[in-house]
């Protein structure tokens, strides 16, 4: 099975973070959906159209870019510092490839990817707190807060504006920055670049180059997360290794279907992990045939692309697990902002 062919979408959006120029005709219709975005935000301001504020805090965390940035990772580095300073988290998400019955729904570690979208589920795994999927942020919220939730996280809220929040916290992809700064579907921006003006935090995923095209008051206000490798994770059976040995044998296939799988592939090749990598679509579907390669090599993959595999994958099947880790300066800074909300 090959995974050279990525979708049409993934070619278009590796050209906008690269700046390709055959982008350029386009412009005109990035500064139109820019201009839209923009009235969108001072319609919800202003008060034209109405949002919801929930009786708890509710940290909003989020991007200006298509693709993968590292929020989820976030997410779970929040829900555990939270609980560490005694809240009791919720975690809201749309639920992105999921379709359940009905909505909210209440996540779970065994509820089914089907129903629930792979990153609602992922968190609901790694964190052990509640997990709303739903599309209505609004509704998913008042769900958690009907289960004690003292305060909330909404993972990639920051375009629901419809739920008011007390904290934005912007990730932006180290390596890949905002690309060519253009809007959609000139560039990979959802919202112009001015909005990290106006959040509360602009945090960095992993080093960031010069091309990163972020004003330099921004990047000097910005945190810099780092996603720090764990363990090897054994898909079939869940037992946890150290990083060192490998406990599998050389070469392997690696598979990615997350937002940006060089980064990944970048991360293997560190810890000495050699073999074929394998670039997905963002969100991929898996099958048993998908995976079913020619020969019995190991297949490592992302936790993200793991909750979708239990039944699918060959018995030789590992995951790397990682952790957001973030400096004490940014620890200092919320504390004190949740200490302002009281």
């Amino acid at each position: 099975m090959s995974f050279a062919k990525r979708t049409l979408a993934e070619r278009w959006l590796q050209g906008a973070y690269q700046g390709s120029r055959w982008l350029s005709p386009l412009k005109p219709l990035g500064a139109l959906y820019q201009w839209a975005m923009a009235r969108r935000e001072r319609e919800y301001s202003s008060g034209k159209k109405a949002t919801w504020k929930a009786p708890v805090p509710v940290i909003v965390v989020g991007n200006i870019t298509l693709g993968g940035t590292g929020k989820s990772p976030l997410v779970a580095w929040l829900a555990g510092w939270l609980v560490a300073q005694g809240w009791s988290p919720g975690i809201v998400s749309r639920g992105y490839g999921g379709k359940a019955p009905s909505y909210p729904l209440l996540v779970t570690a065994d509820t089914h990817v089907v129903e629930s979208g792979d990153e609602p589920l992922m968190l609901a795994q790694q964190t052990g707190l509640p997990v709303a999927a739903d599309p209505n942020r609004v509704r998913g919220v008042q769900a958690l807060i009907e289960k004690g939730c003292d305060i909330i996280l909404s993972d990639d809220g920051l375009q629901h504006l419809a739920l008011d929040r007390d904290i934005e916290l912007v990730v932006v992809d180290g390596a890949r920055g905002l690309g060519n700064g253009r809007c959609l579907p000139a560039g990979p921006l959802r919202e112009s670049p001015s909005r990290l003006q106006r959040v509360d935090a602009v945090i960095i995923n992993g080093d960031s180059p010069p091309s990163l095209s972020i004003t330099p008051s921004i990047m000097q206000s910005a945190t810099t997360m780092q996603l720090a490798p764990l363990c090897w994770r054994r898909l079939d059976d869940g037992a946890r290794f150290p990083l060192a040995p490998l406990p599998f044998t050389l070469p392997v296939h690696a598979v990615a279907g997350i937002g940006h799988p060089e980064r990944f592939f970048r991360t293997l090749s560190a810890l000495g992990v050699e073999g074929e990598w394998h670039p997905l679509a963002d969100h991929q579907h898996f099958s048993a045939d998908a995976l079913s390669f020619a020969d019995t090599r190991p297949v490592i993959m992302t936790a993200k692309d793991a909750v979708k595999c239990y039944a699918l994958s060959p018995p030789n099947s590992w995951v790397l697990d990682v952790e957001a880790t973030l400096p004490p300066e940014f620890e200092y800074w919320l504390a004190a902002r949740l200490s302002a909300l009281s």
